[in-house]
């Protein structure tokens, strides 16, 4: 009985946590800010499917399409993706995920968040995206702007 009661203890603690993480993210942006968490890689066949957490804060955004860039363990650029997080709605904090095709999990050493291709808020078309992205990583992996 005392095993159950310790290990019911720790899962209330680790459910607990999860919406400090969320908060977590909505207020560390800016006004008009945006988050983004490299949450976890998982392997799948020769692809690896990515999971990014966003928060925002006052701003909602109805297009925020990323330009990422993949660098292999070595440095070297293994692929790049344009991939389309929107929507992503004011003082919310969501899961995007998508998958890199032909690029192993494990051959990933670092992601560059290269540019802000398409970014429009509720006032319409927003100029230097870029500058509102806030990066960080739970993993080995860097994220970088």
């Amino acid at each position: 009985m005392r095993h159950s009661v310790s290990a019911l203890a720790a899962l209330l603690v680790a459910l607990s946590a999860a919406p400090a993480v969320a908060a977590e993210a909505v207020a560390a942006t800016a006004p008009d800010g945006v988050s983004l968490e490299l949450n976890t890689l998982e392997p799948r066949g020769e692809n690896c499917a990515v999971n990014m957490v966003f928060g925002t804060s006052d701003a909602a955004y109805q297009s925020f399409k990323l330009d990422l860039v993949f660098f292999g363990t070595d440095g070297a650029i293994r692929k790049r993706l344009a991939v389309d997080a929107a929507p992503l709605r004011a003082r919310k904090t969501s899961v995007k995920a998508f998958e890199v095709s032909g690029l192993a999990c494990d051959a990933i050493g670092s992601v560059l968040v290269n540019d802000v291709l398409d970014c429009k808020t509720e006032a319409g078309p927003a100029a230097d995206c870029i500058d509102r992205v806030q990066t960080r990583s739970r993993l080995p992996v860097a994220l970088m702007r």
